[in-house]
């Protein structure tokens, strides 16, 4: 029974010298702990701010959606104004490349590519398309 005690008592002789050791480290621990405490203690304040100005962030681009969506439906009009124009001048082009087109083989004329005239011609040729149809309206 006296080697158990002897035993015993060195056993916590060398537990107490490791407290005296770890002392230091997990005073150190507790520091840090205490730390992250008190910056964990702020953050759920910072995170409602954070959310708070989020939500007023999408507001404001949600508006600001709301009034490009406005802007272009006071546009579309206009849009539809310039595509108009454009199947205009598409149909007005079409003719005019169809009179010059039965006009160049109604008169095949050698001379005329020769010194460059077609654009003259072209002229022409729309000159002569509209003086017809002016006649054709009257």
């Amino acid at each position: 029974m006296d080697w158990v005690g002897i035993g015993v008592i060195i056993i916590g002789l060398a537990l107490l010298g490791l407290v005296f050791l770890l002392i230091k480290p997990l005073q150190n621990l507790t520091k840090v702990l205490a730390g992250v405490q008190k910056t964990t203690d702020n953050l759920p304040n910072q995170v409602a701010d954070m959310i708070t100005d989020l939500k007023t962030a999408l507001s404001s681009a949600n508006d600001t959606v709301k009034h490009l969506n406005e802007q272009l439906g006071k546009l579309a009009p206009i849009f539809q104004i310039i595509g108009n124009i454009g199947k205009s001048l598409e149909h007005l082009f079409n003719s005019m490349a169809k009179i010059n087109d039965d006009m160049k083989h109604k008169t095949d004329n050698a001379m005329m590519e020769r010194y460059h005239l077609e654009g003259i011609y072209g002229v022409m040729a729309l000159g002569y398309g509209l003086y017809q149809k002016n006649k054709a309206n009257k």
